[in-house]
């Protein structure tokens, strides 16, 4: 049984952890310590007490052998038929673990008449797809999703299975972790594989973006996280690779709560989360007049203008050209970071752009670490000569 358990032969009735309970959920009687259904098993009492009279004990809720989960999943999200980038991106990603772990990666495809998607995701590596087309799919409702991956889980036993962090990512994981009792690491910017241990370490930025934070998942399976779309590279697809297409079925209990009766689509939005080339600018622009020259440049080599988030919250740009942790990743094949130092919720988000060309007066800037190209120097004086130059 789940529980605090109170040692009456060290407890000495001193009191020290009633003193420390939040829950109220201690007191002295008859110089013991006796615990009520208050207590919430936040663990302070157990540091609180010098006798080491107080404990936790818990049931344990992870599989009993992890050895039996094998293999990478990947899920590949669709809309209106169409398998959206951030699938193959993560195809890349769960090619490169799988082969490090030497297991198969497969492909968990669902909607309605897909079966000539599934060619794509085995030529991006995917040695099997598992693919459900039922109408239940056809409109993304977290909970018959949810059910079926579940389902599919319990089942097989994949080792790892990473969701892309869109919309419908984002909230369809924390479901499937839910209901299989594991863990979640979302929003992740890498995922290695640990020789020695063999689990997944997934890294993500914390505490504001401030550091960035690796965690593991030792206990419990399948090792689940999810992945900013754009952050990781897609390899170009292999004609030659082979797999298996595997037909799977809604399980018979599941019905859907909600019935969705329109779509109702909002105004489009242009986002830079696609763009090939982007100029990037910071605080080091000096002032909002400055940003002219930016969508001049922009222009010029026919590019978009992506910024850092403290432009925004001045109100010099608007969100939809924000990059970084709060804003768009992007993987562009040129961008040009013009006054930019490099913060931790920056560099999360150009973590895939394939050239960086970074441009700032201080050449200790954290922006150069991750240049492909570094320029010291004014960056407003330099946008003005390539500027110049480009119209020569």
């Amino acid at each position: 049984m789940s529980g605090l358990t109170i040692n009456k032969e060290k407890c000495v009735g001193c009191g020290l952890c009633v003193k420390g309970c939040a829950a109220k959920a201690l007191k002295v009687e008859n110089k013991k310590v006796v615990v009520n259904d208050n207590c919430v098993l936040c663990g302070i009492c157990v540091d609180s007490c010098p006798f080491g009279a107080i404990r936790i004990e818990k049931e344990p809720n992870g599989p009993s052998d992890l050895s039996a989960y094998r293999g990478i999943w990947i899920f590949a999200e669709q809309r209106d038929g169409q398998v959206l980038d951030v699938a193959f991106e993560l195809l890349c990603k769960g090619r490169e673990l799988a082969d490090s772990k030497g297991c198969q990666l497969t492909a968990l495809l669902m909607g309605s008449n897909l079966s000539d998607k599934t060619g794509e995701l085995i030529s991006h590596g995917a040695d099997r797809v598992l693919l459900c087309e039922d109408a239940l799919l056809n409109d993304q409702t977290e909970e018959c999703y949810s059910e079926l991956i579940a389902h599919l889980i319990q089942k097989e036993k994949p080792d790892i299975v990473l969701f892309g962090a869109t919309g419908f990512g984002r909230s369809l994981a924390p479901r499937v972790a839910a209901r299989v009792r594991t863990g979640l690491t979302a929003d992740c910017t890498v995922l290695e594989i640990n020789p020695e241990t063999g689990f997944l370490e997934q890294t993500r930025p914390a505490f504001g973006g401030n550091l960035m934070a690796t965690i593991i998942c030792p206990n419990h399976r399948p090792q689940m996280a999810t992945v900013r779309p754009g952050v990781m590279p897609a390899t170009e697809p292999s004609l030659t690779h082979k797999g298996d297409i595997i037909r799977v079925h809604m399980p018979k209990a599941v019905s859907p709560l909600v019935e969705l009766l329109q779509n109702i689509q909002s105004g489009t939005v242009e986002s830079i989360a696609d763009a090939q080339i982007i100029v990037s600018v910071g605080k080091g622009i000096g002032s909002q007049k400055n940003m002219t020259l930016v969508r001049e440049l922009a222009a010029l080599i026919g590019g978009s203008v992506g910024v850092t988030r403290p432009l925004v919250d001045a109100g010099w740009c608007e969100y939809k050209n924000q990059i970084g942790q709060t804003g768009c990743a992007v993987a562009p094949k040129l961008l040009i970071a013009c006054g930019i130092s490099g913060a931790i919720q920056h560099l999360a988000g150009i973590g895939g752009a394939k050239t960086i060309i970074a441009i700032n007066n201080d050449p200790d800037a954290p922006i150069f670490s991750v240049a492909h190209y570094a320029v010291v120097g004014d960056c407003v004086e330099i946008l003005k000569e390539l500027i110049s130059a480009l119209k020569e």
